[in-house]
């Protein structure tokens, strides 16, 4: 299982395990990421390459899942990436962490239920680490935190199966504002609301990305 910190200049050598990547600072272009994700799938189910956890940041873009709705297209001056991931509409940017991942289900438990609670606690996990006290709800898919009565959330899942090879991602708000939600219905729900750790508790969250793939393969051993 290769682990991956990267950025641009490094997604040309992808391939290599070298982590963290000492230029992991500057956003990748989210067509650029797909096109590598792509390929180190069907890598995988040739069993040519490793799985692979890939963390970055990128550009502000919206993404919108197979289950999207133009009607939770709040400002009709935005574009809206169509992805062939599962769920809805969500956005993307600097300071927003996205962990994308290619695992192979075969190695495991083919169960996908199993697979997404695997990816909840390794959320819940790493936030535990900064005091951060959250919660998935089996209604809503993603991570959430609860602020004067008020549910909000922090974290959002998708994913895809091919050949009960899982990929996507997830991603935790992280230092981003959160002003571009309101142009959307964030993940199609509309009577919650959206937020990111350092506005829920103003601290320093160094070294989240390691934490992040350190629970994450710990977690899959499964």
């Amino acid at each position: 299982l290769c682990g991956h910190l990267i950025c641009d200049k490094c997604a040309k050598n992808i391939n290599r395990c070298k982590f963290p990547c000492p230029r992991c600072k500057k956003p990748i272009k989210y067509r650029v990421a797909m096109n590598i994700l792509e390929k180190r799938i069907k890598s995988v189910i040739e069993n040519k390459k490793p799985e692979l956890l890939w963390i970055l940041e990128h550009d502000s873009i919206y993404t919108g899942g197979t289950s999207y709705k133009d009607s939770e297209i709040l400002d009709k001056s935005i574009k809206v990436i169509k992805t062939n991931r599962g769920g809805k509409i969500t956005w993307h940017g600097p300071g927003q962490i996205i962990c994308y991942f290619v695992i192979d289900l075969n190695k495991r438990k083919k169960d996908v239920k199993k697979f997404i609670t695997t990816i909840e606690n390794t959320i819940i996990k790493t936030l535990n680490f900064y005091n951060v006290q959250s919660f998935n709800d089996p209604k809503n898919i993603g991570i959430w935190v609860k602020k004067k009565n008020y549910t909000q959330k922090v974290g959002a899942i998708g994913l895809r199966l091919k050949k009960w090879i899982a990929y996507h991602g997830f991603s935790i708000n992280v230092y981003n504002k959160i002003d571009n939600y309101k142009k959307i219905v964030p993940c199609g729900i509309s009577n919650m609301g959206v937020t990111s750790l350092y506005l829920y508790k103003e601290q320093n969250y160094k070294n989240i990305k390691k934490k992040i793939i350190k629970n994450f393969i710990d977690n899959l051993k499964f």
